[in-house]
């Protein structure tokens, strides 16, 4: 067993491990891990000091168990906000594009609030159902309980994940890391669809942060909507050990199989 999601092989490229398979097929990735490794490569641009505030992901379709380069790039400098971009390639194609907006840090704690109540901890939660046939490859990778719902309950959830393995072999993942590696997962958790007979595919995924994750632990207070016309939005409100972090939103193309 490969002990991340990627193993570096220098100039920007990195090796698929099985870790990143996802549930649709052997040869397409879940989107956490890819997510994940973009953010790594974002989190290394720019400002140190400044916090990501903003990142926007576009599925440019499925992202291969194979070889994959990152190319960066700072589309906007400043010394308080940044925009930052990101692009996860295939053989000369883009799968995946991410554009970040990083703000310089200052101490609002005076004003700081307006937070919804913390989710219970992880503790409290039991460990969340998944079918053997669905029990390899990135979902075995993470460890996963359940406050209520969960995948294969349809309907709102309330759910912990916790990566087993590293984003990068040989580096420890960062809080950042570990949050994006899951956080794509909010529209599977609380699916209102059975996901054996429906597709609810995202095209998307924004995250917004109102401070710095920390600690392993990754909370999903999600829900998803589904309309009339094929298409379905899932948010959540993320938490971490000491509560709410920030929310995430994806649009969903949904269809019968």
């Amino acid at each position: 067993m490969m002990p991340a999601f990627y193993l570096p092989l220098g100039d920007d490229t990195f090796r698929s491990t099985e870790h990143t398979v996802g549930p649709w097929g052997p040869d397409s990735q879940h989107l956490g891990p890819p997510s994940a490794l973009l953010v790594r490569a974002l989190l290394g641009l720019g400002n140190p000091s400044s916090a990501l505030a903003r990142v926007t992901f576009e599925v440019l379709g499925p992202v291969p168990v194979a070889d994959l380069t990152v190319s960066t790039s700072v589309e906007r400098p400043g010394r308080s906000v940044e925009l930052l971009a990101a692009t996860l390639s295939h053989e000369g194609r883009a799968v995946l594009t991410a554009r970040a907006w990083r703000i310089v840090g200052a101490d609002t704690t005076a004003v700081a609030g307006g937070e919804v109540p913390a989710m219970a901890p992880p503790d409290m939660a039991v460990p969340m159902e998944v079918p053997d046939h669905w029990g390899g490859g990135y979902l075995a990778a993470v460890e996963w309980l359940s406050l209520s719902g969960g995948i294969f309950t349809p309907g709102d959830a309330q759910v912990w994940a916790r990566p087993k393995v590293a984003v990068v072999e040989g580096f420890e993942p960062t809080p950042e890391e570990r949050l994006f590696s899951v956080v794509d997962s909010a529209s599977g958790v609380s699916s209102r669809v059975d996901i054996r007979k429906w597709y609810a595919i995202n095209t998307d995924l924004t995250v917004h942060l109102h401070r710095r994750p920390v600690g392993e632990w990754v909370g999903m207070d999600a829900r998803t909507t589904i309309g009339p016309d094929g298409v379905g939005l899932a948010t959540s409100v993320v938490h971490d050990a000491e509560g709410p972090v920030g929310t995430t939103a994806q649009a969903l193309f949904v269809r019968e199989r």
